[in-house]
């Protein structure tokens, strides 16, 4: 169990929850809902005992599983195999078993050598209860059905992509809670924050299997609405305007409903409030002018305010950031070349003999399963990495706007003024302030730095460093992940208006239909093709 009291959370001087009593339970599975910014993550990432609030206290009983949007931690020199095997302690129990085994073969005393076959008996007898040989290929099952092939597990977790790195700490978490896991690791709290990010459609289906047959509690946040309506059976509803958390004891279907009734409800309280109280004013004006009935005005105009301030507070409408991609700036007629790249990994070849050529204002989008080297193609493109063969050839006025999924591009440790000064560094400040305004970013936000912000907001900093770039070429790591329905909105019209080049990687089909691509590249084997629709169907499986 979970238990938070007097709970409030603060983003700067701005409030986020305010004195708030939350409590999770074994059997509950609780959609954690509202806008970007409103301080899901961070109530989440406080839950979880990760962060601290800024006042009340949170008790935390038994094992949590915490999967936080951009998971940046621990040895990136672990197989990732033993990072998914160290959630129930396998990896080092393994390793100690080796080093007995050895000492078993290779002592001569005979002492030592019974003292070293005990050892081994003691960690074997350990291992069998934590699952045993078992639990390899239960682990390895986790990772399959979470789009990780087995060539990948045996990879250092330094050489994977960032969504292969949190589809690893997804798979951790869940081996971890795993229903046949020894060790009462069953009612292991679930706190999982975007998790279906990086997932193929099979990945995704499977996942919401699990959750929804997950017992031990569960806290998501999800921009996938199918993945809340088949999995949650309670919702919290957080609302950046009253710092509030509204809870629904109901499932997904009957918490929309009863969300829009209780809209309505509030809408014609307060009118009809409104009304009365105005009536009650201009009565009390007219009495407030005979001398005689001056406590009678008092009254009634103490009795209007009180109408007035006992009404639940009117939710204001949602604010959405006002997106925009640049006017590209002018170029010849193939600003980008790439010619044979290449790259690899150690002994493993991401992919080979890429040709690419980037026509002005052409919309290309890349294909491949997970693990293809989609992310990585982009990466090379725009000058984060190196190619092992091959080169990038720029054309005549190339322009360059990279939006990168793991938001490589932002500095985490300086404030979000400093990152757009130095996403924008020719840009005016009054011109910037303007700007990121319409990024719902202002006032002392702008010294927030930018490693505490939401993965929503961190989008919305990345791409209003896009908008001030002036870029013909836009190359796009799933530039919609982490975003609300409202800001993804934004997103797909600015890619439907957006007159200079684009290189696409997404799950998305709305953002593919946007985008309407003239060209596919489909990887590993670099592949070119006119767009079809029936390429359509691939998109979320890739």
């Amino acid at each position: 169990m979970i238990t938070a009291t007097g709970l409030q959370l603060r983003a700067g001087s701005r409030i986020l929850l305010d004195d708030t009593t939350l409590r999770i339970q074994p059997g509950d599975r609780i959609g954690l809902v509202g806008r970007n910014g409103a301080g899901k993550t961070t109530t989440l990432k406080v839950l979880a005992g990760e962060g601290e609030p800024y006042a009340g206290d949170v008790t935390v009983g038994g094992e949590v599983g915490y999967l936080p949007q951009d998971p940046r931690e621990g040895d990136l020199s672990v197989l990732a195999k033993n990072r998914v095997l160290s959630a129930r302690g396998l990896d080092k129990i393994l390793r100690d078993m080796e080093k007995a085994q050895t000492a078993m073969a290779e002592l001569v005393d005979d002492g030592e050598r019974d003292k070293a076959v005990r050892k081994y008996g003691r960690l074997e007898e350990r291992f069998s209860s934590l699952g045993g040989y078992a639990a390899e290929s239960e682990a390895a099952r986790i990772c399959a059905n979470l789009g990780l092939e087995e060539r990948i597990l045996d990879q250092p977790l330094q050489t994977l992509s960032g969504g292969q790195r949190r589809r690893v700490e997804l798979a951790r978490i869940l081996f971890a809670a795993s229903e046949s896991g020894a060790g009462g690791k069953s009612g292991t709290m679930l706190l999982l924050d975007e998790p279906t990010n990086h997932l193929d459609a099979d990945s995704i289906s499977w996942l919401r299997g699990f959750l929804k047959a997950h017992e031990g509690g569960l806290v998501v946040i999800s921009h996938d609405v199918d993945l809340l309506d088949e999995v949650v059976n309670k919702v919290w509803f957080l609302d950046a305007t009253r710092s509030e958390l509204d809870a629904y004891n109901m499932n997904w279907k009957r918490y929309q409903e009863a969300r829009a009734t209780d809209e309505k409800r509030r809408r014609r309280e307060r009118a009809n409030a409104e009304k009365k109280a105005s009536a009650l004013q201009q009565q009390a004006a007219k009495l407030g002018a005979k001398a005689t009935k001056a406590v009678a005005a008092k009254n009634m105009a103490r009795r209007a305010d009180e109408m007035l301030s006992n009404l639940d507070e009117e939710r204001q409408a949602d604010k959405v950031a006002k997106i925009k991609f640049p006017a590209p700036a002018s170029c010849g007629k193939t600003p980008l070349t790439a010619e044979g790249l290449s790259k690899s990994y150690g002994s493993l070849e991401i992919f080979t003999g890429v040709d690419l050529a980037i026509d002005r204002g052409s919309k290309v989008v890349v294909l491949g399963l997970n693990g293809a080297g989609k992310t990585t193609l982009l990466r090379l493109l725009g000058g984060m990495e190196t190619p092992d063969t091959g080169s990038m050839v720029p054309g005549h006025g190339l322009r360059l706007g990279y939006y990168a999924q793991e938001h490589e591009t932002l500095d985490h440790d300086a404030s979000v003024w400093e990152n757009i000064r130095h996403l924008a560094p020719d840009t005016g400040a009054q011109e910037l302030r303007t700007l990121l305004g319409s990024f719902l970013f202002s006032g002392e936000q702008l010294e927030q730095p930018a490693g505490t912000l939401s993965g929503g907001e961190k989008t919305r900093l990345a791409l209003a460093g896009l908008v001030s770039s002036a870029a013909n070429v836009l190359l796009l790591d799933e530039p919609t992940n982490n975003l609300d329905p409202a800001s993804r909105e934004q997103v797909l019209d600015a890619l439907r208006s957006y007159s200079g080049a684009v290189v696409l990687v997404t799950h998305d089909p709305g953002a593919v239909e946007a985008l309407e691509p003239e060209r596919v590249i489909l990887l590993p084997d670099g592949t070119e093709d006119h767009w079809s629709a029936d390429y359509l169907e691939l998109v979320q499986l890739a």
